[in-house]
């Protein structure tokens, strides 16, 4: 078992850092102080899980978070700087930070280095979230110690609900698009912009025309449906949560 931390306060790291083609620094003391800091830590940037599902959701969830108080979303990973750095430009993440613990000193101060030699991997994290504020550690999120990478506890979701339970996402929602619709991308990215998530049921692919039809009432995409009451398209969308 992984010991959990809760009451501890974070280690004492400094981690180098690459931007705009100079060395920079982020000291834990600095990172921490006087602020509301949501840190996951995952096995490995571009690995299936975690570019899949445990990044993008913190992100989508970003502005939730933010209206409850966090300050900032850390990503950590034994990674160098260069990998994270071009992680993040392939993700296109909007509110994530990125920590590369190159070295392993701040996962194996939390007692969560592990040996993933047999797939090649070296010592890397295990997969975990944390609450910090002001520097001490007030929930973690610790997955299961399970063969392979379990992936239960420590997701974005979890960690909201954690923060505030009316925060989480109930709503069932389905969005009918077409491939290269604009009005179907604005739509996407009011849904991502509330950290919802939804559906997604492409014409031609997913349901026919007579379908969609039969359904929606509609020949033009978008159409969203929210509990299964028909919102319409991407403008009827935004006047649903100007609301």
């Amino acid at each position: 078992m992984f010991l959990n931390k809760e009451g501890h306060q974070v280690p004492s790291v400094t981690f180098p850092l690459r931007k705009d083609d100079n060395w920079t620094q982020r000291a834990t003391e600095d990172i921490f102080a006087n602020k509301t800091i949501v840190l996951f830590s995952l096995p490995g940037a571009f690995t299936p899980t975690c570019s899949s599902s445990h990044l993008p959701r913190y992100d989508e969830l970003a502005p939730k978070f933010f209206a409850n108080g966090v300050d900032e979303i850390i990503c950590l990973s034994v990674n160098d700087t260069f990998v994270m750095n071009a992680w993040s430009a392939a993700q296109n993440t909007q509110s994530i930070s990125f920590l590369p613990d190159g070295n392993g000193e701040f996962t194996e101060a939390m007692g969560l280095l592990v040996d993933k030699a047999d797939i090649g991997f070296g010592k890397r994290s295990w997969r975990y979230s944390m609450l910090v504020e002001n520097g001490t550690i007030k929930k973690m999120f610790i997955e299961p110690n399970l063969p392979g990478d379990p992936f239960e506890v420590s997701d974005a979701d979890t960690m909201l609900n954690y923060i505030n339970p009316k925060a989480v996402q109930t709503d069932a929602i389905t969005i009918f698009t077409k491939p290269g619709c604009p009005f179907c991308k604005k739509a996407k990215e009011l849904l991502n912009e509330q950290g919802l998530q939804f559906e997604q049921l492409t014409l031609g692919e997913d349901i026919t025309l007579t379908g969609f039809r039969a359904i929606a009432n509609s020949d033009t995409v978008p159409q969203i449906f929210i509990n299964g009451q028909h919102i319409g398209g991407s403008e009827e969308l935004s006047a649903h949560f100007s609301k």
